[in-house]
């Protein structure tokens, strides 16, 4: 329950509480005059609207308080369903009724509602009586005077057992009752008073107390339904965004998502960040265009199409266009953008499509911070475009910043200047905070180009390229013949004892020589055979056949189907992943720790 305390000029120089200091200021004919006959249908057009304009639920009421208190009444006590129903199912449980706020006229506080206590006795939880006066009054929804028979236990429920003490209320029709009856459910009550020296109700006031009730129904309701939408839309958009990210050898990544300032107007930005055969990375931003749910679910469903596609190991031009043709599939009214990067920590290259996204920014070590020139192509779902990849180096040390409009974008701030506002923040960082984490460095640009309300959601996404070191890296192009598995064992022997790892030279021959010999029966081009050393011994063997190998029980006269039956056995991790190009089997195994040393 809330009564603010501190006193503020009202209109026509009237002092009340009831509203902070930054509240709107009030309308005529909402001040300290009382609302006479003729002026009925000028305050109701004047006071509903006030209610209507508010877009929670506090607001509403406030707006309430500031419509009757004092033009209309001398005081108000609101009531509010405890919880709020939302929706139009029925609540299971009984009405119960949780006091919201008091508000008074500063010359009513020693004549009404219990003078002598801050806030009055006033009941702070109301369960009311089961075909009782107050639930049949909740139900019937229809405001009552305060002399109606039998009302005043309606009233002793909703004031307290006090309220029924002699001078404790006014006497005569001057208090109402008004339920805040919404479509289908209570969403509370309203009770109106007047002080003694003050006319009376008339019928004419309680027209106008049901018309106040009414649209503030409608307007706690709104705002519950609001703030409903606003929390299911943000719990969509964080379900549908990566809970964390990979963390694959060669880069770093680190991310951050800001909703809009307003949570209902939760937009469709995503980002990820997949990783691929061969140890590459692909990294992903996009934006659906439009704020609500729908956007929401549309992003979900992108995203999804996206992850399937990189599985494919397909070129990020490629990637674009197929979902170009599935966003077409999902309806014409849905527009995206969307950045598509792979980089490969081996040859330290990135390759890169672009559909109508704000580009990228690449930061060096020595603090050149690059715009880099990407075709953009038309947004996903247009239709018909030609998207184009475009290669550049990567060296280590650089980062990769990924980003959405509402990042550069605002009221007063156009896509072009809000870019190189990026590119300068990130010169102009300081050469420690450059090479400091990647978390602290998605703070400083957050902090930098979005310090305030924002008008739209924010998806960020930062890679910085470590890369592979070239002597932790094997690979050989093999023509396939029957002795190429041998040659592909001495090479990996050699290999490994180069490296230091003598024992795990004589399981990693033979599941060399297993999967270079599966390799080399289906495919029709020359092989390649990849190592790669880092916190595990990884083999990838590629080839052109589409056929990926599966496991199957071989039978004791068959003289072949056992090859990744002993793979599985032998290997920490095993997989076959099919590309554009044919396929890929790696298999990794845990590299043994060096004993400690002890010294003598």
């Amino acid at each position: 329950m809330t009564e603010h305390p501190s006193p503020r000029e009202g209109p026509a120089g009237s002092t009340r509480r009831g509203v902070s200091s930054s509240g709107p200021a009030p309308v005529v004919p909402l001040g300290r005059t009382p609302v006479r006959h003729m002026d009925r249908l000028q305050y109701l057009d004047v006071a509903t609207r006030r209610i209507a304009r508010g877009m929670d639920l506090d607001e509403t009421l406030r707006e309430l308080r500031w419509a009757a208190v004092p033009a209309f009444a001398d005081a108000i006590v609101i009531h509010l369903h405890d919880p709020l129903p939302v929706g139009d199912e029925k609540s299971p449980t009984a009405v119960v009724l949780q006091l919201h706020s008091v508000d008074r006229a500063p010359e009513a506080r020693t004549a009404l509602l219990m003078p002598h206590a801050e806030y009055g006795d006033v009941a702070e939880r109301v369960r009311p009586v089961l075909d009782g006066r107050l639930a049949k009054l909740l139900l019937a929804g229809q405001p009552a005077f305060g002399d109606t028979p039998g009302i005043g236990l309606a009233v002793t429920e909703l004031l307290g057992p006090t309220a029924s003490a002699p001078g404790t209320l006014p006497p005569g029709r001057r208090l109402i009752i008004a339920p805040l009856h919404g479509r289908h459910h209570v969403m509370g009550t309203v009770v109106l008073l007047r002080r003694p020296d003050r006319s009376a109700f008339t019928a004419d006031d309680l027209l106008v107390a049901s018309q106040l009730a009414t649209h503030t129904a409608i307007g706690v309701q709104k705002a519950v339904m609001y703030g409903h939408e606003a929390s299911v839309a943000d719990t969509l958009q964080h379900t549908m965004l990566p809970s964390s990210l990979p963390e694959p050898t060669g880069i770093r990544l680190a991310s951050r998502y800001l909703p809009a300032s307003k949570t209902a107007q939760v937009g469709g930005d995503w980002y990820d960040a997949i990783p691929l055969p061969g140890s590459r990375v692909a990294l992903i931003v996009g934006d659906v265009m439009g704020h609500s749910m729908t956007s929401a679910a549309i992003m979900g469903q992108l995203r999804t199409i996206v992850q399937t596609l990189a599985g494919l190991d397909l070129p990020p031009h490629e990637v674009l266009h197929h979902l170009d043709e599935q966003a077409q599939r999902l309806g014409s009214d849905h527009i995206a953008t969307c950045l598509y990067a792979i980089y490969d920590p081996i040859s330290h290259r990135l390759l890169m499509a672009n559909a109508g996204h704000p580009p990228a920014v690449l930061l060096r070590p020595n603090g050149h911070a690059e715009v880099l020139q990407v075709p953009p192509g038309a947004p996903i779902g247009v239709g018909g475009v030609v998207f184009e990849s475009v290669e550049m180096p990567a060296p280590t040390g650089t980062t990769l910043v990924l980003y959405t409009d509402g990042l550069v974008e605002s009221r007063d701030r156009d896509v072009g200047t809000g870019v190189e506002a990026l590119r300068t923040h990130l010169r102009s960082t300081p050469h420690r905070h450059r090479l400091s984490s990647l978390e602290r460095l998605c703070d400083r640009i957050l902090t930098a180009l979005a310090p305030g309300p924002r008008d739209d959601d924010i998806a960020l996404l930062t890679a910085r390229f470590e890369g592979f070191p070239p002597d932790s890296v094997g690979y050989w192009h093999l023509d396939p013949h029957p002795l190429t598995a041998g040659q592909a064992r001495r090479l990996t022997r050699r290999v490994l004892h180069r490296w230091g790892l003598d024992p795990l030279l004589d399981t990693t021959e033979l599941l060399v020589g297993e999967v270079v010999t599966n390799a080399v029966r289906y495919a029709s081009r020359p092989i390649s055979l990849r190592l790669l050393r880092t916190d595990v011994l990884r083999c990838e063997v590629t080839d052109d056949s589409s056929q990926v190998p599966r496991m199957r029980d071989a039978a004791p006269g068959d003289e072949g189907g056992r090859g990744l039956f002993i793979v599985d056995r032998l290997a920490q991790r095993w997989g076959a992943t099919r590309l554009s190009t044919g396929k890929v089997v790696w298999f990794e195994q845990q590299i043994p720790k060096e004993p400690p040393y002890h010294g003598s």
